[in-house]
């Protein structure tokens, strides 16, 4: 094992508020050196815990966001082979065309690995890649190599990244792929947690309209035929809207009204539904 087990222990950041099993199995991920994968609804704060424990570790965060058609070598390098072309066609560039090393560009994972820091590796959105993008990807967060093989080389890492993995669960992950990470699932936050993480964005927030605002969300997160319900950040924005209107009175939130609706729900289908079940709101 590399310094990983010499890094302070983490404990959340100055925008991130956690619970103690999950500060537990991301420290003993650090420890261990094993990714990390999060599961959770959208809004439950799996991508941002990646930002909050760089933030917190004073450490550099390197993304990679996961696409559907992306293929695992794009997240290793990328041989330009078009820019190589043009630097010998016109040979005004001050680059060696005779040496393809010169033209070879790391993906994300590439450079974690060849930076002369440790960083944190978020890969956002594994269950969108296919199982072979998922496999193989881990088979090299093993080996902490990969071989470059237009140039015959390889490539392995200096530090070993502190490695997150998200996935909204919108298709299953093979038994290979989860037997080789810690797992944890974040569950959308109870209105006590919630709270705390409102009062950390707000920390002089009126205790009137904090309590008459998360109790409307939750009644707004209970509506049915909603596709993509309201989430962490989607309370936090709409807040902010409600404390930016200067006409805004938190007895109207009391009687029912819920101004400024199209920050909560993004979806035309959902903000109609929503529309019609305020109606019928009384706090």
């Amino acid at each position: 094992m590399d310094e990983g087990n010499e890094l302070r222990k983490f404990g959340g950041a100055s925008q991130y508020v956690l619970d103690d099993e999950l500060a537990e199995i991301v420290n003993i991920s650090i420890a261990l050196e094993m990714p990390l994968l999060l599961k959770g609804e959208p809004g439950t704060g799996k991508t941002m815990l990646a930002h909050a424990i760089a933030e917190a570790l004073n450490m550099r965060l390197i993304v990679l966001n996961v696409k559907s058609s992306m293929k695992l070598i794009e997240a290793l390098y990328q041989y330009d082979t078009l820019t190589r072309l043009n630097d010998s066609r016109f040979g005004d560039s001050t680059r060696d065309v005779s040496n393809i090393e010169e033209y070879i560009r790391m993906g994300k994972i590439g450079q974690s690995f060849v930076t002369d820091e440790k960083v944190v590796l978020l890969i956002d959105e594994i269950d969108k890649a296919d199982t072979d993008f998922q496999d193989d990807m881990l088979d090299i967060l093993d080996q902490m190599e990969f071989d470059i093989i237009e140039i015959d080389k390889t490539t392995a890492a200096q530090h070993r990244p502190i490695v997150i993995i998200t996935s909204n669960a919108k298709k299953d992950l093979s038994d290979p792929f989860l037997g080789r990470c810690n797992f944890h699932h974040i569950a959308f936050p109870d209105p006590d947690m919630m709270r705390n993480i409102v009062q950390v964005h707000f920390p002089d927030v009126d205790r009137e309209l904090l309590d008459s605002a998360l109790q409307t969300f939750y009644r707004l997160r209970e509506i049915k035929n909603v596709e993509k319900k309201p989430a962490t950040r989607e309370l936090i924005n709409w807040i902010r809207a409600l404390k930016a209107d200067p006409d805004f009175r938190v007895k109207d939130l009391i009687k029912g009204q819920v101004p400024f609706l199209g920050v909560l729900f993004k979806k035309s289908p959902d903000y109609f539904v929503a529309q019609k079940s305020v109606s019928h709101f009384k706090i």
